[in-house]
């Protein structure tokens, strides 16, 4: 496994010129690059718009379907189950070509969404999301290994930095566009209208094929593999039911989640680098932070427009200004971090979690004073730009301790604990939410953003511990 030496060298590496680019910096778009770079910003900007129009209009949703029952586990059951796929993807990219893995998972992903637009119950809806979670989380991670299959290092920075740029059309029209459509012809036409553009995404994708390559030698899928894919079965089947037992009422509520997140645990272990759960510097600790501040953003992220709604009367394509804001800071924000390669990881890492920090606590207030909604916005940007700043960095990270055996393993590793922690936390969020009087109780929300700055407190402890102790 190659190891960073440190921050600053690390930094260093990835600023350097590789051989081919002595006389002209390369960039993501060159000839050799364009078709793949291309192919892949689609398919983000296409996840970004659904992840958006879902969070702008569920509360739309959930009152036309009569879902309000289902309303945590519409977000949090996708992200349970896209375990399972990030484990096939990084089997499957290890032992084969991470493209056709990409494929597969694209044409599932708008198979899931098509199932979305024609949902006749909260029931139905909940099931298309479930098979477009588990694809989606198998895209995550074959774009992965694309990336360091196919870009010379000093280009994954750049890479990333694309991929967050690619939230910023969705972010300047998507929580719009799905409001309006919401409002006028229906919902279900944000969805419909998402798979034909994922149809016309996979020629470009298809393309990318004659430079994407397998590993030198194809081994069959072994043993440990096997228990890999079991593993992330139960960690996702115990993530589900902590999610349905947070509707319930009574004991049920609070010690089925408790027993579920046990075996979450104990499941999880193996499919993590050594040493995760104990924050072990590098690798380690990379996977952790990234876990603890996606758990913070995106389950905080799904009351920010139910707040806006409940609270403040606001429609759905409004509520989605605040999700504008944050997704624009973050691809501004991962601009910069992408251009300024000598900003230590360490350094991006406490600021990008002081912003995120921030952003809590704007909503944390706002719930608790009714302060003007225009906090909750320009909080929110805060919140994106933290993350911005953070998640390119552990990426890069996370390709820099990796060799071309692993990748597949450490990628699915990084998503895995993101995923994992984002559904469990939404879980524990909506089981607080509803102890609190739920959408009709301002302390509620307040209860919902305090638990999401302790995650905050914890993913700051854990950010100088994402590279080796310098050697003296």
């Amino acid at each position: 496994m190659t190891t960073p030496s440190g921050d600053e060298n690390t930094a260093s590496a990835l600023s350097a010129p590789s051989p081919e680019g002595a006389q002209r910096e390369i960039g993501v778009f060159d000839p050799q690059f364009r078709w793949v770079t291309i192919g892949m910003f689609l398919l983000v900007l296409l996840d970004a718009f659904v992840a958006l129009a879902v969070s702008t209009i569920m509360p739309i949703i959930s009152a036309e379907l009569d879902g309000a029952g289902l309303y945590a586990f519409a977000f949090a059951g996708p992200v349970a189950v896209s375990v399972v796929g990030m484990v096939l993807a990084g089997i499957w990219s290890d032992r084969g070509n991470p493209l056709s893995a990409l494929i597969v998972s694209v044409v599932v992903f708008a198979a899931g969404l098509t199932v979305v637009a024609l949902a006749p119950s909260m029931v139905v809806f909940v099931s298309g999301r479930l098979v477009h979670g588990l694809a989606g989380g198998a895209i995550t991670v074959a774009l992965y290994v694309i990336v360091a299959r196919i870009y010379p290092q000093a280009l994954h920075a750049k890479v990333f930095a694309a991929f967050a740029t690619a939230w910023v059309i969705p972010s300047l029209v998507g929580p719009v566009i799905a409001g309006v459509l919401t409002e006028t012809v229906g919902w279900r036409w944000v969805f419909f209208g998402v798979v034909a553009l994922v149809l016309l995404a996979m020629p470009l994708v298809v393309a990318a094929s004659r430079v994407v390559q397998g590993p030198d030698e194809r081994a069959s899928i072994g043993r440990s593999e096997v228990v890999r894919l079991g593993l992330a079965m139960l960690t996702a089947s115990s993530a589900l039911v902590i999610t349905l037992a947070a509707e319930s009422r009574g004991p049920t509520q609070w010690l089925v989640p408790s027993l579920a997140a046990v075996v979450a645990m104990i499941a999880l272990r193996p499919l993590l680098p050594a040493g995760t759960l104990r924050a072990r510097r590098g690798l380690p600790s990379v996977v952790l932070k990234r876990a603890l501040v996606a758990a913070t953003f995106f389950a905080a992220e799904v009351y920010v427009p139910l707040l806006l709604v409940s609270h403040y009367g606001t429609s759905a394509a409004l509520a989605g200004v605040a999700l504008t804001a944050a997704a624009l800071s973050w691809s501004a924000a991962s601009w910069v971090q992408g251009r300024f390669p000598t900003i230590g990881h360490v350094l991006a890492a406490r600021i990008g979690t002081a912003s995120l920090g921030t952003a809590v606590a704007c909503l944390f207030v706002t719930a608790l004073t009714s302060a003007t909604p225009i906090v909750v916005v320009v909080g929110w940007a805060f919140a994106g730009a933290g993350i911005g700043l953070i998640y390119p960095r552990l990426g890069v990270l996370t390709l820099g301790y990796s060799s071309k055996t692993n990748q597949g393993f450490n990628s699915s590793a990084l998503t895995i604990a993101e995923a994992t922690a984002s559904s469990i936390v939404l879980a524990v969020m909506a089981i607080v939410f509803a102890a609190f009087g739920g959408a009709a109780s301002t302390s509620a929300f307040a209860a919902v953003f305090a638990l999401a700055g302790a995650l905050c407190v914890l993913a700051w402890l854990c950010a100088p511990r994402i590279v080796p102790r310098a050697t003296p």
